[in-house]
């Protein structure tokens, strides 16, 4: 069995356990995505060179598993720190209407998701080599977004920082994370009080590898009003 046939096989299964209906095109792709991360991995470091064998539990299925949780009514989101492109290619594939900017520091990281994005002809993604503080890409982006999506790159408090003058009047900030989350979410929330109009933590158990959340992995989903 070829890798892209094995991930599929491991996507399908994570699909289906978990009562989601799969749809078979964006399957493919996302097996595909994953195999296009690990054969760029070895040239430029996208994820732990340790964590290639299980990309799609770790990266790839979880991704796109907190599309579930988003709200259907967001159009637009800009995915902070996107490294290899988690989790906003497994969004955008799961989530074909969704438009997203994929942002990252790094150079080397953001030219392979510029051609994973060509690869898997995802034409409603764009990658920036960019900081989202710095000023010129607060002006090209001010008032865009009503989804700010991060995979634990920076804590809340920052990234509510990062994500006020990217988003319109109301927008969701949604972070991937894991461990005990009440601390960072206290110190965010005495910063920002006035913008955070709710808070949702999601535990995200999954089968069959994950039933009760052994593994604390956690979305948070913060609604944000300017």
């Amino acid at each position: 069995m070829d890798l892209f046939e094995q991930y599929l096989k491991e996507l399908k299964t994570f699909y289906w356990e978990n009562n989601i209906v799969p749809d078979e095109y964006q399957l493919e792709r996302l097996a595909r995505f994953a195999e296009l991360v690990v054969e760029k991995n070895s040239k430029v470091n996208l994820i732990s060179r340790k964590d290639t064998d299980n990309i799609i539990e770790n990266h790839v299925f979880i991704s796109s598993f907190i599309s579930e949780f988003i709200p259907k009514k967001v159009t637009r989101f800009i995915d902070i720190g996107t490294g290899g492109g988690f989790p906003g290619i497994p969004l955008a594939i799961t989530r074909p209407l969704l438009k997203g900017v994929l942002v990252d520091s790094t150079a080397k990281k953001i030219d392979a998701v510029k051609e994973f994005i060509d690869k898997l002809k995802l034409t409603n993604l764009t990658a920036e080599n960019s900081r989202v503080e710095n000023e010129e890409f607060i002006q090209k982006y001010a008032d865009s977004f009503d989804m700010v999506v991060s995979r634990a790159t920076v804590p809340l408090i920052i990234l509510i920082r990062y994500a006020l003058p990217l988003i319109k009047e109301k927008a969701y900030l949604v972070s991937l994370k894991g461990g005990d989350l009440s601390d960072e979410l206290k110190t965010a929330a005495t910063k920002y009080k006035a913008y955070i109009k709710k808070d949702t933590i999601f535990e995200l158990a999954y089968k069959p590898t994950n039933c009760r959340n052994e593994k604390g992995k956690k979305l948070i989903i913060l609604e944000i009003s300017k």
